[in-house]
C-alpha cells in the first residue's frame, strides 16, 4: 500500500467555481407576456364593458326629405378585477450565514429561491385562469377516432389535420366577433406532436427543411405569436420522507392548446381575451406588482427575504378565446 495514502494528503473541499442547482429560466414561464400587463394604482376597481350586440347590427335607413335619420345606440356593463397579494420568504439564520463555505451565498440564494416560487405560483394562476374548459366562448376537445360536434381528431393521429382544425376554429371566432385570433400557448406535449404531424411535414416538405419550429407553427396557424411554455412544477408536499426521489415533476401545462385575440397593448373600445391587472400602486412594486423585501427578524436571530406579487390575471373577453383539450393522447 503506498505511504502517504491519498486519503492523508488531501481533504475535500467545496469547489469555489461551480456548483448545480435547477433554477429553471424565467423564459419557461409565459404569464407575464401572453396578456398585456394593466397598471394600476388601486388594489381594485371598475372597467367599463361595452355589449357586442348593437356594434354588429345595421341601423342606417334611408333618409326620406325633410325627417329625422335613424337612430340608436348601445349598452353599457361594469366589471371589477382585484389584484389579491401573494406572498413568500426564506429566513436566513445569522449563524447558517456565518458558517457558510464559498460559492455558497444565502443571501443570493434565497433571493433566487423566493422569485422562482413566484413565477411558478403566478404560472399556477395564469394556468388556472385560461387553459381550461367552460372558460372561453369555444371549447373543442381532441379524441382518438370518430370526431363530432365540437370534436376534433388528436394531433397524434397520422390522418389528423391541425392546420384545418386550428384555422376553423380561428374562423369561427372571427364570425361572432369581427376579431381573427392572433395568439397561442401550445403546450410541449403538443408542439412534440406538431413537429411530427404528417399533414403538416406535407405542407412544408418544399419550402423547408423539415424542421418545424414554433415560428413556423404560427406562420401556419396564421397567428402573430406561439408560446410554448416549459415550466416544470414538483406537486409533492414539502417534508415527504425521501422528497428528492419521492418527488413528482411535469410540465405545468398539459395536453391542450388555447388560441385567441389578444390587443397587443392596453386600450379602450378594443376587446381582448385578457389583461394582467397589476399593482403598481403597491409602495415599492415593479411593473407586475412585484417586490422582494429584506427584513430583520431578531427575535429568531435571522434575516426575512420575501417576495410578493399583486395582480388579477383576468378574462375579459371570453368570446375571442378557445380552448382544445386533449389536443393529443
Amino acid at each position: 500500500m503506498p505511504q502517504p495514502s491519498m486519503t492523508s494528503v488531501h481533504v475535500n473541499r467545496p469547489l469555489t467555481q461551480m456548483s448545480v442547482a435547477y433554477i429553471q429560466s424565467a423564459s419557461n414561464f409565459i404569464a407575464d407576456r401572453v396578456f398585456p400587463i394593466v397598471p394600476v394604482a388601486k388594489q381594485s376597481d371598475l372597467y367599463f364593458k361595452y355589449k357586442k350586440a348593437a356594434w354588429f347590427r345595421s341601423m342606417a335607413q334611408l333618409r326620406a326629405p325633410s325627417t329625422e335619420s335613424a337612430g340608436g345606440g348601445w349598452e353599457l356593463d361594469q366589471d371589477t378585477y382585484f389584484a389579491h397579494k401573494y406572498a413568500v420568504h426564506k429566513d436566513i439564520d445569522d449563524d447558517i450565514r456565518a458558517n457558510e463555505d464559498t460559492p455558497l451565498s444565502m443571501d443570493r440564494d434565497a433571493t433566487a429561491w423566493v422569485t422562482m416560487q413566484m413565477l411558478i405560483h403566478r404560472e399556477a394562476k395564469f394556468i388556472a385562469a385560461v387553459m381550461g374548459g367552460s372558460i372561453w366562448g369555444t371549447d373543442l376537445t381532441g379524441v382518438a377516432s370518430g370526431p363530432t360536434a365540437n370534436q376534433f381528431l388528436q394531433f397524434n393521429d397520422d390522418l389528423a389535420d391541425p392546420v384545418i382544425t386550428v384555422q376553423s376554429a380561428r374562423l369561427n371566432v372571427a364570425r361572432r366577433t369581427g376579431f381573427m385570433p392572433n395568439t397561442m400557448v401550445i403546450g410541449p406535449d403538443v408542439l412534440l406532436q406538431l413537429q411530427n404531424s404528417p399533414s403538416i411535414l406535407d405542407r412544408i416538405k418544399y419550402t423547408q427543411r423539415g424542421v418545424v419550429t414554433a415560428d413556423l407553427i404560427a406562420s401556419l396557424f396564421d397567428v402573430d405569436r406561439v408560446f410554448v411554455p416549459y415550466a416544470v412544477e414538483n406537486t409533492t408536499v414539502e417534508g415527504t420522507s425521501t422528497e428528492e426521489s419521492a418527488a413528482s415533476f411535469n410540465f405545468m401545462y398539459g395536453k391542450a392548446m388555447w388560441m385567441g385575440y389578444v390587443n397587443p397593448s392596453p386600450s379602450i373600445l378594443t376587446p381582448s381575451a385578457g389583461y394582467t391587472f397589476a399593482w403598481t400602486g403597491l409602495s415599492g412594486a415593479g411593473a407586475f406588482g412585484n417586490r422582494i423585501k429584506r427584513m430583520r427578524m431578531e427575535p429568531i436571530q435571522s434575516d426575512r427575504i420575501e417576495a410578493e406579487m399583486a395582480y388579477d390575471i383576468k378574462v375579459v373577453a371570453s368570446d375571442v378565446g378557445v380552448y382544445f383539450a386533449s389536443a393529443v393522447a
